[in-house]
C-alpha cells in the first residue's frame, strides 16, 4: 500500500540523494552530520511505510507528523553543511527542492488523513 504513495516515493528518492551526496563528505563527519542527515533522510519514508501499516488512520497519522520534524532536520543539516562547504550550491538548490516537494506531498497526506478521520468520526456520532 505504502509503494503507491507519492510521500512514500518522493522521500526515498530524497534518501538516495542524500546518501550518494554524503558519499563524498569527510571521513571524520562519518558519525557526525554524515550519519545523522543520512538516519534523518531514512526516517522519513520508512514512517510512512509504518504508518501506513498501523491499524487506524488516527495512528498512520502520527507517523507522517514524525515526517514533518525529520524533514526539518534533514533541512536544517543540508543548510549546515552548505555552510561548512560540504555539499555544492548546486547540490543544496536541488536538495532544497526536493525537501519541498516532500513536504507538500506529506501536508497532502496529512490533510487527506485528517479529511478521513473526520469523515469517520462524523459517522460514528452518526450512529452509522
Amino acid at each position: 500500500m505504502y509503494e503507491n504513495l507519492d510521500a512514500w516515493r518522493e522521500a526515498t528518492n530524497l534518501a538516495v540523494k542524500i546518501y550518494q551526496v554524503t558519499k563524498n563528505f569527510p571521513k571524520e563527519e562519518i558519525f557526525g552530520i554524515t550519519s545523522q542527515l543520512r538516519r534523518a533522510s531514512i526516517s522519513i519514508s520508512s514512517n510512512i511505510a509504518e504508518g501506513a501499516g498501523r491499524k487506524s488512520k488516527k495512528d498512520f497519522k502520527q507517523f507522517v507528523h514524525m515526517d514533518s520534524g525529520s524533514l526539518n532536520e534533514v533541512e536544517n543539516l543540508l543548510y549546515i553543511c552548505s555552510r561548512l562547504d560540504l555539499i555544492m550550491a548546486a547540490s543544496h538548490k536541488e536538495l532544497q527542492e526536493l525537501v519541498e516537494k516532500v513536504g507538500r506531498l506529506i501536508g497532502g497526506l496529512l490533510k487527506y488523513l485528517n479529511g478521513s478521520l473526520e469523515d469517520r468520526e462524523l459517522n460514528v456520532e452518526a450512529g452509522r
